[in-house]
């Protein structure tokens, strides 16, 4: 029948390199990991498969199962996952996006990692432990005897999944409890104790509200020590073979991230290994939480990529009104608008990243400036993210709420980033607090930003406007999270003003400095290079 003919349909976005992004590969290039690059367009292709699109719409398709007693009633707590999420998995570690970055002596190597986590985006629900793993790293060094033991393990490029000794294993995937159902973002309302034995081991009994990825082989937990909130090492299977007392209770029914297992879990006279201080937990698990915030920035940073290529790939396609969706003026804005989105969080994510592999090797100019814009960053691109990908989604009218067409997926998976890691407000307040506590941090923030003065007026105004802001402590709090998006907006200004081409910077000034500006992506001023700006959309033209 006639009707049956299939017209004016967009083709299946497949067979390209998703790492063909002129932000990303400039900035690679800018923070010193160009020689990671073959290794990042390999990736990027391997991405732009079909296959692997498929395994990641299984993955989450088919979300892990909880599996607390064998068939003959005898406790197991094992989650089953399909075989498409261990070939993730698998990929990601061969790849070094987990942990390989502390075992790399090359500069760069973390800003390379980076790269390749965003350039990664078939799946975000397997970053999770991706990610623990590779923050696991710098907190456990704070127990030598342990980071010695299990670092080369945690560092290792095989993926070996299955509950077995640790020291049985080709290579390890750490995860991370802390929240507790009665305290949440206020770890230290936490009830989880920790009594120590004559061996020095500890006897954790507690529950968890949230612990993502229990499959892992590792986990770093926080409970109330004799001297006070402190950081454990807690293993799944303890050495010899015997399991340790980790009972899951249930696996959460969440929005999205499903191919990601979040779960419950009991600790039932567990035994854990004391990282860091007794009473110094907070401070010792900071340092996970710090790589984890940045990974935050970089998911977001993927998504609203991902989102803008999906957008941009149906508009080249779609025709309406006699001319593809691309050559619509309005349209363009909205792409325009998506892609300055997009760029500002890229170049903003690779400067953090470069900043954190300098101050791992010990630049501590670079450790200030990280740990004051990473925080406002985390805050502002992960509010950004559902912003951009429900404008992009929305490019694709009826279809783009339809899971077969992937923006659904991506638009479940980003408020996620806002709220992992400490939510808005969690991230607004320790941007106060760096500033508070280490004024050395808003020194280094400054200096970055002086970097790019004289160049457009409206970023000079702008930061002028925030430093008079920073003077004020009135109703500090209060303005918490005004304060955050302030810095966060100068600080991708001046990124963008020094490295990006001048039609992205000027409609970036224009629009996030300088106010004109509606409140929807798409209200771009007239004037603005549209064309200039659409070339950096990227994508594959199939």
């Amino acid at each position: 029948m006639a009707t049956h003919e299939v017209l004016n349909q967009v083709p299946a976005l497949t067979g390209y390199d998703t790492a063909d992004d002129a932000a990303l590969l400039e900035g690679v290039t800018r923070e010193g990991a160009a020689w990671a690059l073959p290794e990042i367009h390999a990736l990027g292709r391997l991405a732009g498969t079909e296959e692997a699109r498929e395994w990641g719409r299984l993955a989450e398709r088919v979300p892990p199962r909880l599996h607390t007693h064998d068939r003959t009633g005898h406790r197991v707590d094992e989650v089953e996952y399909v075989p498409a999420y261990h070939r993730l998995m698998s990929t990601a570690v061969e790849h070094g996006l987990h942990a390989a970055p502390w075992a790399d002596e090359r500069p760069g190597a973390h800003v390379a990692r980076a790269a390749k986590f965003m350039t990664w985006s078939v799946d975000a629900g397997h970053g999770c432990p991706i990610s623990m793993t590779y923050a696991a790293v710098p907190a456990l060094r704070a127990a030598p005897e342990l980071a010695e033991r299990f670092e080369p393990l945690l560092t290792s490029r095989t993926y070996d999944p299955g509950l077995r000794d640790p020291a049985t294993k080709a290579g390890l995937t750490a995860g991370m409890s802390m929240t507790e159902k009665q305290g949440g973002s206020d770890v230290r309302a936490n009830t989880t104790t920790a009594t120590p034995r004559p061996d020095g081991t500890y006897v954790v009994v507690g529950h968890k509200w949230f612990t993502s990825a229990p499959m892992s082989d590792v986990f770093l937990t926080l409970a109330q020590a004799p001297g006070g909130l402190s950081c454990f090492l807690l293993p799944r299977v303890l050495p010899g073979g015997e399991r340790n007392a980790l009972r899951f209770q249930r696996l959460k029914d969440k929005l999205g991230n499903r191919s990601n297992a979040s779960s419950e879990v009991e600790y039932d006279h567990a035994t854990g290994w004391l990282v860091g201080e007794e009473g110094r937990g907070v401070r010792t698990i900071v340092e996970m939480v710090n790589m984890t915030r940045l990974d935050c920035v970089i998911g977001s940073a993927t998504g609203m990529r991902t989102a803008l290529v999906l957008a941009t790939h149906h508009a080249r396609h779609r025709r309406a009104f006699g001319r593809p969706l691309l050559d619509q003026p309005l349209m363009r804005n909205v792409l325009a608008d998506l892609t300055i989105e997009s760029e500002a969080a890229t170049t903003a994510m690779l400067r953090l990243a470069g900043a954190n592999d300098r101050a791992v090797r010990g630049d501590e100019q670079e450790a200030a400036l990280r740990r004051l814009a990473l925080a406002a960053t985390k805050y502002a691109v992960c509010k950004r993210g559902p912003v951009a990908a429900g404008e992009a989604l929305e490019c694709l009218g009826g279809n783009g709420y339809v899971e077969d067409f992937d923006l659904a997926r991506i638009y479940r998976e980003l408020p996620l980033l806002s709220i992992w890691e400490g939510s808005g407000n969690v991230a607004a307040l320790d941007t106060l607090r760096a500033i508070a506590r280490e004024p050395a941090t808003l020194d280094a923030f400054l200096a970055e930003a002086e970097l790019a003065t004289g160049a457009d007026r409206r970023y000079d105004e702008a930061l002028e406007r925030l430093r008079k802001e920073l003077t004020s402590f009135d109703d500090v709090e209060l303005r918490a999270r005004r304060v955050a998006e302030r810095i966060a907006t100068v600080f991708a200004a001046g990124q963008l003003v020094r490295h990006a081409p001048a039609a992205v910077a000027d409609a970036y000034c224009a629009t996030r400095l300088a106010g004109d500006w509606g409140h929807a992506l798409g209200t771009l001023p007239a004037g603005l290079d549209l064309d200039a700006i659409l070339e950096r959309a990227g994508g594959a033209t199939v």
